[in-house]
């Protein structure tokens, strides 16, 4: 049995999903709340398999519900069903712990689908959500790409430096000027987050840029 809470602060819809959802086999709705506050108590009261939570509530928000939730009940599930789908509240949503997202107008077969994913503890957006998902993914990967990965100058004066050459030495191997390397090895410092030599010397040792 699949025992789930019900949060809306709109009494049709409440009605609505409670029917919906009663109607699939193996599926309890074992509470159903109008606010924020209610939500939470009968979430801690009930620990409910899954929570389905609109954002839009009187006293206390489904975002903050959602965190609360997940705090205390790890294993709940969190479903949002709300009107809204920008990009922000997607975020927003995602960050709070929530691991499905559904529009209310597409309540009916997107919900029994989602709610059937989330029994399974897998996840389960709307095409849009799930395309913002991966955008910020593919951003994050990108900007991690540019901001953490050494080029190959930088790769060569890490090799130079765990060989134990200084400033004017590196740049007289490498025909540039010590301001230059001086530039260079302040980026890589930052760029690898570590502060000395030594340090240099165990991450160029581990990622295979010079052999032990």
């Amino acid at each position: 049995m699949v025992r789930i809470l019900l949060a809306d602060d709109h009494d049709v819809m409440r009605s609505g999903l409670r029917a919906t959802l009663e109607a699939h086999s193996g599926w309890q709705v074992c509470g159903a709340a109008q606010g924020g506050h209610e939500a939470l108590r009968l979430a801690l009261e009930l620990k409910p398999d899954i929570a389905v939570i609109d954002i839009a509530m009187p006293d206390l928000d489904g975002l903050e519900v959602t965190r609360r939730i997940k705090k205390e009940l790890p294993r709940t599930e969190v479903l949002i069903f709300t009107m809204h789908e920008t990009e922000n509240m997607i975020r927003a949503v995602i960050a709070a712990g929530a691991r499905g997202y559904v529009l209310k107008s597409d309540a009916g077969l997107k919900l029994i689908e989602a709610v059937e994913a989330l029994s399974r503890h897998e996840t389960y957006f709307t095409p849009k959500a799930s395309e913002t998902v991966l955008d910020g993914f593919i951003k994050s990967y990108d900007q991690f790409d540019k901001e953490s990965v050494l080029t190959d100058r930088e790769r060569e004066i890490v090799q130079l430096l765990v060989a134990g050459k200084v400033n004017k030495e590196i740049a007289g191997v490498l025909k540039i000027s010590v301001r230059t390397v001086e530039t260079h090895r302040a980026t890589i410092m930052k760029k690898l987050g570590i502060n000395s030599v030594v340090e240099l010397v165990l991450y160029a040792i581990r990622n295979k840029i010079v052999e032990p």
